[in-house]
């Protein structure tokens, strides 16, 4: 029986969805997931906050319906990520690059992309799916061979699948699947009001009555 792995130890007052989510390589080629699911997952990538509401997001899906179409959303995956050719759904996220209202560049269109697919991720958790996010893919090859347009970016690959057996990966991604994944502390990241002054969270201390 597999049991859930611990990847980091986040602080207990934030919600336990966050804490679940991860990044797994392991995915089940066997299973597909379904319409609705998918649906699902897209509604909630929909609904994230964007500059102004310009929602500059675009999501392309390769669910398994046209093959020929997944298969060449495989080939554009870098060797590093061979793993997630067994995915049943791959799903390119693009940025539009400017202003709808004026055509002017929007430099916070990637901000609020990363918005989107964090939804998206979160609500795939709550599913119990298996997502990662991958920067490893060819941009060059996917705009050609998806017909992107100029204007819009393709930022990162996105696998979607149900867990699967971290025994059938190859012994290195093994590994790298059972890591602990630390994040840097606070104090590292946040700062007081200025640069040179960290962050105090020992406030954030539960208190122990």
């Amino acid at each position: 029986m597999k049991t859930a792995t611990r990847f980091f130890e986040p602080d207990p007052l934030i919600h336990e969805l966050l804490a679940r989510r991860h990044s797994p390589r392991a995915i089940d080629p066997d299973r597909r997931i379904s319409k609705l699911a998918l649906c699902t997952l897209l509604e909630a990538a929909r609904v994230a906050p964007s500059c102004f509401n310009e929602q500059p997001w675009r999501f392309l899906v390769f669910d398994g319906d046209d093959a020929e179409a997944l298969e060449r959303a495989r080939g554009c995956l870098t060797e590093g990520n061979a793993w997630a050719r067994l995915a049943p759904v791959l799903i390119l996220t693009v940025a539009a690059e400017r202003w709808s209202r004026d055509g002017s560049p929007n430099r916070w269109a990637e901000h609020d992309v990363g918005l989107a697919s964090e939804n998206l991720a979160l609500q795939a958790t709550s599913l119990g799916f298996a997502v990662h996010l991958m920067a490893g893919f060819d941009e060059a090859r996917a705009r050609t061979l998806f017909g992107i347009p100029e204007g819009f970016t393709p930022m990162a690959m996105i696998a979607v699948g149900y867990p699967g057996n971290p025994e059938d990966l190859p012994p290195k991604l093994r590994e790298r699947e059972r890591a602990p994944r630390p994040r840097k502390p606070i104090e590292e990241i946040t700062f007081a009001g200025h640069w040179d002054r960290p962050y105090d969270r020992t406030a954030c201390q539960p208190k122990v009555l």
